[in-house]
């Protein structure tokens, strides 16, 4: 089996532990060298102490190298998994708390604070493919960077050539909840879904094992009994409380969670406190666990074990590396030029529809059928809000940025895009482009 190097892009993130455990455990990737870049030293520091623990506590044979240099970071590996966050948790806490201020979604990917988070990424991820061109444009690129379609779609402009696959994992994560909640096996499913994304539907789930399209009693399970959330995360479990609601309402595909935001925005925006958001959820969890980690390790060298371990977040990308990397031609959701994989929607939109991973990169799988009007309708308003946004970016447009904040379906006029816009100009300063 070939040796691997791989750079964890973003290494400062408190999903990296479980990426890095996803790769040392993978029984089809001989991982010889992993290296933390992270342009933020502390984080990356207290995240290197951590994957040190791990790699001597399970006694994997692999070099770590810790950089905040990007030709270090770059130069000679096989894959870049890339999980940046511009402006880190900071910021968003405003992605989030600034529309709330003003009534409306404030949150991570979707509404205005994902338009936020996209104006940074788009800055701080064009200028790290930049640099991974000068320094390995052989390298493939897997990146979990958000919000994904418009970083798909900025790399569609700048970077036709370059080897990226945009990947995200919500799909599993709805599937998992799923199978959990009523016993199905997800490895028995092959799954035809479409969107953007965040913003999808599934059209069928057939399960091999049962021989049939099982979504239409999936959809009737969780409209009658509910998702089973013990163990999740209180945030995480009021969202799949509100999902019953989003299908109760449209039953006939089964939805991307995410869409709550945009069919549900009231109600999303009334279960939210504004002084206390996600991001300070996160802080106070997720990175304080970081710490007290970093701490415990550094008290006691000897310390026999640690909370951290392999996930659905890593064990995606990991899957991605490995079936680029022999040619296996597994199936996945993904981010792709459309083409006509959606044959009703508009070519040159970003999609996430299933794709076959190969050597050569992602295939998408087109679809058989049109999607229903009300989807594409939803899709191409939402499409065209995020390449104006795109357009805004590359062009220094205010005028293209007010266009996108005022088509974004969680946003009731003109009036309350302007103010939010020019308060979030304010609040992310150099991190965005300059707009005139």
């Amino acid at each position: 089996m070939d040796k691997v190097k791989v750079t964890i892009a973003g290494s400062g993130s408190g999903y990296t532990p479980g990426i890095i455990l996803s790769l040392l455990n993978h029984k089809e990737l001989d991982v010889s060298e992993i290296r933390l870049y992270d342009i933020d030293k502390e984080k990356n520091s207290d995240m290197e102490t951590i994957i040190k623990f791990l790699i001597k506590k399970g006694d994997y044979g692999v070099k770590l190298v810790r950089t905040e240099d990007p030709k270090e970071g770059f130069e000679g590996v096989d894959f870049i998994f890339s999980q940046i966050r511009v402006g880190g948790i900071k910021m968003r806490e405003l992605d989030e708390k600034i529309p709330l201020k003003h009534g409306l979604v404030g949150q991570e990917t979707c509404g205005l604070g994902g338009f936020a988070y996209a104006m940074r990424s788009m800055k701080g991820f064009s200028e790290m493919v930049d640099l991974i061109q000068k320094f390995n444009k052989e390298a493939w690129i897997l990146n979990y960077t958000n919000p994904e379609t418009i970083i798909s779609e900025v790399v569609r402009r700048k970077y036709p050539d370059a080897k990226i696959i945009n990947a995200c994992d919500m799909t599993i994560a709805i599937e998992e909840i799923i199978a959990q909640s009523f016993g199905y096996n997800r490895q028995d499913w092959i799954p035809i879904y479409y969107g953007l994304n965040h913003f999808g539907w599934y059209e069928s789930i057939y399960d091999k094992s049962l021989k049939k399209d099982v979504m239409p009693e999936i959809i009737d399970k969780i409209i009658n009994e509910g998702l089973n959330t013990e163990g999740e995360d209180p945030s995480w479990a009021s969202t799949w409380k509100s999902y019953q609601s989003l299908i109760k309402t449209f039953p006939d595909r089964l939805a991307n969670n995410y869409l709550l935001y945009y069919l549900f925005s009231e109600q999303m925006v009334a279960k939210e406190d504004p002084n206390y958001t996600r991001a300070n959820q996160i802080m106070d969890g997720r990175i304080t666990k970081i710490k007290e980690t970093v701490r415990e390790i550094k008290e006691d060298p000897n310390l026999e074990s640690i909370d951290y371990e392999g996930n659905n977040h890593g064990q995606y990308i990991v899957d991605i590396a490995a079936s680029i990397l022999h040619d296996k031609n597994d199936r996945f959701m993904l981010i792709k030029p459309n083409k006509g994989a959606i044959p009703n929607l508009r070519n040159d939109a970003s999609v996430e529809v299933p794709c076959y991973v190969g050597a050569n990169g992602a295939e998408p799988i087109s679809l058989r059928n049109d999607i229903p009007d009300f989807h594409k309708g939803l899709m191409e308003a939402q499409v065209a809000s995020e390449k104006l946004l795109v357009d805004a970016f590359f062009e220094n447009s205010y005028y293209k940025a007010l266009q996108a904040f005022t088509l974004n379906q969680t946003v009731p006029n003109a009036v309350v895009a302007k103010k939010v816009l020019d308060e979030l100009i304010e609040s992310n300063g150099d991190y965005w482009p300059e707009l005139h």
